[in-house]
């Protein structure tokens, strides 16, 4: 799956991904931050699902209407816990997030919004 990581989200979660087959982008690697819309948009417009903990981006895609091609949010999510939940949710909703959903996940559960 394409995937494009928040800089927020660690830099094992990136590398353990990109071990798992997935195509990761990590702003953490960027030379500047472009801020949250250029994200955003750079994500939707190379199709690529927003990983991250930032609940900004959820909000510029509901409130704002922000085009995206999925987002996950992981809250409360440790940085060494992060790669095990991302790869879970990856998979257990790799249809929705292709559909433009929205997936927010923490400790407790999961819950997703669908782009519909």
């Amino acid at each position: 799956m394409k995937l494009l990581l928040d800089t927020c989200v660690s830099g094992v979660a990136a590398r353990t991904l990109r071990e798992m087959g997935h195509d990761v982008v990590w702003t953490a690697e960027w030379d500047s931050d472009p801020g949250d819309e250029q994200i955003l948009r750079i994500a939707h417009g190379q199709a690529r699902v927003l990983i991250t903990l930032d609940k900004d981006f959820g909000e510029r895609a509901i409130v704002f209407g922000d085009a995206h091609s999925g987002i996950v949010r992981l809250v409360g999510i440790a940085a060494r816990e992060q790669a095990g939940y991302c790869a879970r949710v990856l998979e257990k909703y790799a249809d929705e997030l292709s559909e433009g959903a929205i997936v927010t996940a923490d400790h407790r559960r999961t819950r997703i919004r669908s782009s519909g």
